[in-house]
């Protein structure tokens, strides 16, 4: 019997948290280190997932973190675990990842909720 090898992609969701006495400044410094090392590990995708109004949560601008993490990365897609259209114009989310992906082409992804 033949063994097979099975390809699966994996990748990371980060809510970019709040540590206790920490600021969101460093909630997205450490968001890019993790993105770095999901690259460096060979991981297919960093999604950031869109929360408001938490105060340990600092993934409320995705689209911005977004750039942020893609622009300190090489080769990793990056992408949101869901924006959410009822908080957002389409046009505007249109706009901002048409322009994301402009900078990063083939690695930006959109998900929507």
């Amino acid at each position: 019997m033949s063994e097979q090898k099975i390809n699966i992609r994996l990748s990371v969701l980060d809510l970019a948290p709040v540590i206790a006495g920490n600021t969101p400044a460093d909630s997205f410094r450490n968001t890019l280190d993790l993105a770095r090392h999901a690259e460096e590990w060979g991981y297919h995708r960093y999604w950031l997932a869109e929360h408001h109004n938490m105060p340990g949560i600092a993934s409320s601008a995705t689209s911005v973190i977004i750039g942020h993490v893609a622009g300190g990365t090489k080769t990793i897609r990056v992408g949101s675990g869901g924006i959410m259209l009822p908080n957002h114009a389409p046009l505007v989310i249109a706009e901002q990842f048409g322009t994301l992906e402009s900078l990063y082409p083939g690695r930006i992804d959109l998900g929507l909720g």
